[in-house]
């Protein structure tokens, strides 16, 4: 667990998809301009991490359908910020004014759609080990793999007794002498505040309820080589009646400098 002042307070999400034809130059617009341009280079955003959902790994994700990729395998693209706990408004009140000078300028990138971009806070985590790589430090760390579930409270289970739940059962069970290492859980923020209303772009699927968790996972592995353990997890939650996964993705990291994967996304 981090001890230190350093502490993550928002995200930000996005999920995307190159147009067909257009995998290399979108992968390398992205790394090589936006990914700093439009994320890095602006205040108290601390962190970021590309990853990517290659053919095989995408028909891994479950439901069939879900509210966050439609089609489910919408999205091959994932990058993933880290905002500093406390600063967010200052942070997208100058990223809402770049993105759009980015775009008038040029230096935007037509032949894309976005599947899922959103905002989130509300982190809490959960660790595997007794002495684990903060959530903090999980997008510089070479984890090897990143699975993302969304789930809702079911029926009669409230927000407060999911998380018990997901604390003292589910998730011991699910990272427990696995290769999944960390686990941070995250929920939407409000659209009112205006940090995407500006957006030069269509955003793909909205945010969900207030309820709804996004959590992510970070793994010393393949994803692919844990997958029966998060269909055994959203199993679990179902028949426990705490929670309905709605939404169950595995993912690699870019390898960075590369076109690695551009040829495999569909």
């Amino acid at each position: 667990m981090n001890t230190y002042p350093v502490r993550v307070g928002s995200c930000l999400f996005t999920m995307v998809d190159p147009e067909r034809g257009h995998e290399v130059a979108y992968n390398r617009w992205y790394e090589r301009d936006h990914f700093y341009a439009g994320c890095l280079i602006g205040p108290w955003l601390f962190a970021g991490r590309r990853w990517v959902a290659t053919r095989d790994l995408k028909d891994l994700r479950f439901p069939k359908d879900s509210p966050l990729a439609v089609p489910v395998d919408a999205g091959s693209y994932l990058a993933i910020y880290w905002v500093h706990e406390g600063r967010h408004r200052e942070h997208f009140a100058w990223a809402i004014d770049q993105v759009v000078d980015l775009y008038k300028d040029g230096r935007g990138f037509d032949n894309r759609i976005h599947a899922h971009t959103v905002l989130m806070h509300k982190p809490w985590s959960h660790y595997r080990d007794d002495d684990p790589v903060p959530i903090e430090l999980a997008l510089d760390h070479p984890y090897q793999g990143l699975a993302v579930v969304a789930l809702d409270p079911a029926g009669g289970t409230d927000l407060d007794g999911l998380n018990a739940h997901l604390r003292d059962e589910a998730l011991p069970a699910l990272m427990d002498g696995s290769a999944i290492a960390s686990m941070v859980s995250w929920r939407y923020i409000d659209p009112v505040g205006g940090e995407t209303e500006r957006a030069p772009m269509d955003l793909g699927t909205p945010a969900g309820p207030a309820e709804r968790q996004v959590q992510m996972f970070f793994l010393d592995g393949d994803p692919a080589r844990s997958w029966d353990r998060f269909r055994a997890y959203a199993a679990s939650l179902a028949d426990a009646g705490t929670g309905n996964v709605v939404f169950a993705a595995p993912f690699l990291p870019t390898i960075v400098g590369t076109d690695t994967y551009t040829d495999q996304l569909w």
